[in-house]
């Protein structure tokens, strides 16, 4: 027999909001915005945890060439690490602006006229 004062649990299923669907070259540029901008974190990871390493003067001591060197190096590490990132900052990034750009209202034609 049931209870007549306890209501019967239901069970709901909620099912995640589906983006609408964007153009193919909006989805490749903003990807690759969002890989530039994970590049851009990773450059300056990098960075701080070099100033980190005390600089001593030694034999050989570190100069302008030297920095640049270490820098451009740093550059180029930070734009090649990302690749190696599975579901990385990039994709968080990327899935975040994708659903706001699906949801932002399309401009309209007369909106874009400079007055």
């Amino acid at each position: 027999m049931t209870d007549p004062v306890r209501p019967r649990a239901s069970v709901v299923t909620v099912t995640p909001p589906v983006a609408p669907p964007i153009a193919p070259a909006t989805d490749r540029a903003l990807r690759e915005t969002a890989k530039q901008l994970e590049g851009l974190f990773v450059q300056q990871l990098f960075k701080a945890m070099r100033e980190t390493v005390p600089q001593q003067d030694g034999i050989v001591s570190a100069n302008a060439g030297e920095d640049m060197f270490t820098g451009l190096m740093d550059q180029h590490l930070a734009a090649e690490t990302p690749n190696q990132w599975e579901g990385g900052l990039a994709e968080s990034v990327y899935r975040q602006l994708r659903g706001r750009l699906a949801a932002a209202p399309s401009p309209s034609p007369s909106s874009s006229t400079i007055r």
